[in-house]
């Protein structure tokens, strides 16, 4: 960096954080308000939320710098962090939040002699860019000045090497923010307006994940008076998964959002009225060797619960329903009084209308008490008086025993009854019938079900506040159906969503999607919009070069992976013995970690070779993790870990172990495997097998891999 750069940086470092110490031990001054005073509890809320942003910045205040012209007035430097900050004495902006409309420059501006723009409240504003600078704070430490554009300047290479000066950085057991280095393509969806439902196809280590908080961020700030934290949500694979990205938006300063896996949220809204059947073991076969993988069936359990087909079918039971809900004769609790049916169905049919159906029953169970007492105080005679309420009671509990009171189990289960198939014989495969009628019977369910009793239970009870979403995330989205999505559609307001993932990496084909059309076709054609990220920022050249050589086989329907210009060792091809198979492993992790790889992945092929292999490791003197089905927390360094639970994590560097013949086979199942084991690597990555590699790897060019 140039001296008088770093000194003019390091000037203004100094007083950033002088004012920013001053603010804090200002707010920290103030006593914390306990009391109940409405308009006091405002204000502490008010004082908290600048404690805590500027805790946050006081450590690392901003990451870059932009010298702006706007037409009519004078060049200025903004410096753009992550919160904003401004002088306590002048009210003029210090720091700029990097989701602030001017900001979007910082990261839109390529470079160039054109005129740069951003839209703000007035409309849109124009000016020239003179500099953009890239700053690395840590701990109020000056550590890195680099100048990315610089007008009439000709070298256009800096922004790359700053870029691959931060993907250069080793990771530990969380996931980190990008803001200091979002990409212009990453910066559009980011920014995108609230009420476009955005559907991502990102290659591996695009930074989708990443991408889609940073826009929760953003969301909040830009529509702060509409949206609320605590009305957005992120459905996340599981729960290791949500621990792994946990640091992200508390680092943007972020809070309050639900963090969830779709299994969790739905038994919640149940009320846990059913349980989930342990899928730990079918999920292991799906995963084991030697299986021969035929096209999954439409028709399978997972597939056929899952599509829009099944939403429908849910709909005919449900007008059935309604259609004889109210029973077919007049309420008569003693003689020569009456409610006529016509005058409960028109209760039921158009008065309470409006309510969900359990409700429109009970407001009618309700209506009709009030009925009857009515009656009676026209009865003087107490005895008589008695005698009707006791058989006018009667008669009710007998006339509503008529009318069913569903629970979302009791109605999910009628739909599987032979009895009430008759009508629409065929349309479920006789397998899922029965075999959910019995799972029905012992209130366990698997996790197919899980969203067409979610479905059942809005449309009995009605979709209670706390669920009406402002904004929706749906990550590793490839393995959702369309049945979930259409279901949270249902529960977001203005089609707020933003759904990622890859299909390159659909390994749970029995229940995920093969086309994005499937879910571009439950919203709107002139409203969704389709982005596909196909830049990876995580693995070398040489990592994603090798990776896309596998899933190429595959022939999955998106662009392969294009890495940034980052190079590094080829990827290593080792056949080992059974004799020293440990052995290799062991003495490979050592020499790695003694190249300063702090995070490293040993990836077996299932649960249960890995927890054979983590015991063989640990009994040789070596430490590692075993990551297992119902891991709920990542620990970094090294880890022992099924292929299809990597998936989402990354590591400094990975072992594959067993790619050989037996255990990946030249199969589409197998390339996603072995596609997504291999882009786990930042750095190194190196191939194991016994016996003969897998077809899979046997004719991959040898300029990509060394032995």
């Amino acid at each position: 960096m140039e001296t008088q750069a770093y000194e003019e940086e390091l000037q203004q470092l100094n007083t950033i954080t002088d004012e920013i110490d001053r603010q804090l031990t200002k707010l920290e001054g103030i006593p914390i308000y306990t009391g109940s005073d409405v308009t006091e509890q405002v204000l502490e809320g008010i004082r908290e939320t600048n404690r805590r942003n500027l805790s946050l910045a006081i450590h690392e205040p901003y990451f870059g710098r932009m010298d702006f012209q706007e037409e009519g007035r004078e060049s200025m430097p903004l410096y753009i962090g992550k919160i904003g900050v401004s002088d306590q004495a002048t009210e003029n902006p210090m720091v700029i939040d990097w989701r602030a409309p001017v900001a979007s420059m910082f990261y839109s501006f390529t470079g160039g002699d054109d005129p740069a723009f951003y839209e703000s409240p007035e409309g849109i504003i124009e000016g020239l860019i003179y500099l953009k600078r890239n700053i690395v704070i840590r701990k109020k430490i000056l550590q890195r000045v680099v100048d990315t554009y610089s007008k009439g300047d000709q070298n256009e290479s800096v922004t790359d090497d700053f870029l691959l000066y931060r993907l250069s950085e080793n990771k530990d057991n969380r996931l980190k923010d990008i803001v200091s280095t979002i990409q212009s393509e990453q910066n559009d969806i980011i920014r995108s307006s609230k009420n476009t439902p955005l559907i991502i196809q990102g290659v591996a280590g695009s930074g989708k994940t990443t991408v889609a908080l940073h826009r929760l961020a953003y969301l909040i700030y830009q529509y702060r008076e509409t949206i609320r934290a605590e009305k957005m949500i992120i459905f996340a694979p599981n729960n290791m998964f949500l621990n792994y990205i946990s640091n992200v938006l508390p680092e943007l300063g972020v809070g309050g959002i639900q963090q969830t896996t779709f299994t969790d949220w739905a038994l919640d809204i149940l009320d846990y009225e059913v349980k989930v059947k342990d899928s730990s073991e079918n999920l292991e076969k799906w995963f084991t060797t030697g299986v021969n993988r035929t096209e999954v069936s439409e028709n399978s359990p997972g597939k056929w619960k899952g599509s829009t087909r099944f939403t429908d079918y849910i709909d005919l039971f449900m007008e059935r329903y309604v259609a004889s809900a109210v029973p077919d004769r007049d309420f008569e609790p003693w003689d020569n009084l009456k409610i006529e049916k016509e005058t409960l169905l028109q209760w039921f049919s158009f008065e309470y209308k409006h309510y969900p159906l359990a409700k429109r029953r009970e407001r009618i169970v309700t209506r009709i008490k009030n009925w009857i007492d009515g009656q009676l105080k026209y009865i003087e005679e107490s005895n008589v008086k008695k005698d009707r309420k006791k058989k006018a009671t009667q008669y009710l509990t007998s006339y509503m025993r008529q009318w069913p009171k569903y629970t979302a189990l009791s109605f999910y289960k009628s739909i599987f009854m032979p009895t009430n198939q008759s009508s629409l014989v065929g349309s479920i495969p006789a397998d899922i019938l029965k075999t959910t009628a019995i799972n029905c019977k012992k209130k366990e369910v698997d996790l197919e079900d899980l969203a067409p009793l979610v479905y059942i239970h809005n449309q009995l009870f009605g979709i209670e506040p706390q669920h009406k979403y402002h904004h929706v995330i749906v990550d590793e989205a490839q393995d959702f159906s369309p049945f979930q999505i259409a279901l949270l559609k249902q529960m977001t307001q203005g089609n707020s969503f933003t759904i990622l993932g890859d299909l390159s990496q659909a390994i749970h084909e029995y229940q995920g999607i093969k086309s994005w059309n499937e879910f571009l076709e439950i919203f709107k054609q002139n409203e969704v919009k389709y982005y596909e990220l196909n830049r990876s920022y995580r693995s070398t050249m040489e990592i994603i070069h090798f990776a896309n050589e596998i899933i190429s086989k595959a022939e999955i329907p998106v662009s392969l992976a294009n890495p940034v210009f980052r190079s590094g060792e080829k990827v290593k091809i080792l056949k080992v013995e059974d004799t020293n198979r440990i052995n290799t492993i062991i003495n490979t992790t050592e020499q790695l970690q003694q190249n300063k790889m702090d995070t490293i992945a040993i990836i077996g092929r299932t649960e249960e070779e890995c927890a054979i292999l983590h015991y063989a490791l640990s009994e040789a003197g070596l430490t590692a993790t075993f990551i297992h089905s119902k891991q709920r927390k990542y620990e970094g360094g090294i880890s022992v870990v099924p292929i299809y639970l990597a998936k989402g994590l990354e590591f400094d560097a990975v072992l594959l172990i067993d790619v050989d013949n037996q255990h990946y086979e030249a199969s589409k199942q197998d390339a996603k495997l072995l596609y997504v084991g291999c882009t786990r690597a930042l750095h190194k990555l190196y191939v194991l097998y016994t016996g003969r590699k897998s077809p899979l790897i046997d004719d991959i060019d040898s300029q990509l891999f060394t032995n």
